[in-house]
């Protein structure tokens, strides 16, 4: 969320929006685990979004959130897939560690993790943001969960020398744990307005289209490595 948003809510506002996110959150959850119990029984594969805003679908209509685009994309490519949107609008890379155990169901297959916007909007320290990311993906990695690492750049108004240091978390952590990446979730629409909410920072419905677009052969490539997974498993 921007620096607008949170000065449009103030502080008692901006954090009882995002309770509310966080208890949708644990619902979602919640009733996730018994479609993914059903899922299992077909070989449905389960994907969770774990992110921001990005993810949540911030000012976005009903369907129209990047898991949404992006489940019906792989449907319509024979994808037998459930995407659930684990995004809290708002939400740092500190918040993502703090509600990792509750907010993905014990049956999923793989993740997309995208987080770390609000870590730069806010200029909150990159090795500190590394870190949580780290553990992230060893908790995820820990519960045989595939990940596809979403990347995400700083503002160029902290300087150079922020930039680089953040900048450079997602492709060293995805070599170090042998991650698939997606170098920046925003490269389809951050220089296109036509792309984006008026705010300039969230994508619209078509700027999420246009992510789903470029994103989609690497969670195909998430998919397979999922089924490689499944076939070596031992059976029974």
């Amino acid at each position: 969320m921007s620096k607008a948003e949170l000065g449009r809510f103030g502080p008692a506002g901006h954090h009882a929006m995002q309770g509310l996110q966080v208890l949708y959150a644990v619902l979602t959850a919640i009733l996730l685990t018994v479609f993914v119990q059903a899922a299992k029984a077909d070989d449905t594969i389960v994907i969770v979004a774990y992110g921001d805003s990005l993810t949540a679908g911030y000012g976005l209509k009903p369907g129209e959130a990047f898991p949404d685009r992006l489940q019906k994309a792989l449907r319509a490519k024979g994808y037998k897939v459930i995407v659930q949107n684990a995004g809290v609008s708002g939400e740092t890379t500190a918040g993502g560690l703090a509600r990792l155990d509750w907010a993905t169901p014990s049956k999923a297959d793989a993740v997309i993790l995208e987080l770390g916007a609000n870590d730069a909007l806010r200029a909150l320290d990159p090795i500190q943001a590394k870190e949580n990311l780290d553990k992230m993906i060893l908790a995820f990695k820990k519960r045989g969960l595939d990940i596809l690492l979403a990347g995400m750049k700083a503002p160029p108004n902290y300087g150079p020398e922020y930039a680089a240091t953040f900048d450079a978390i997602y492709p060293e952590l995805a070599e170090n744990h042998g991650l698939l990446l997606y170098p920046f979730f925003l490269d389809a629409t951050m220089t296109k307005k036509d792309m984006s909410l008026p705010d300039g920072l969230h994508p619209s419905a078509r700027g999420v289209d246009a992510i789903v677009a470029a994103i989609l052969p690497d969670v195909e490539k998430l998919i397979a490595r999922v089924k490689v997974a499944r076939t070596a498993r031992p059976r029974g």
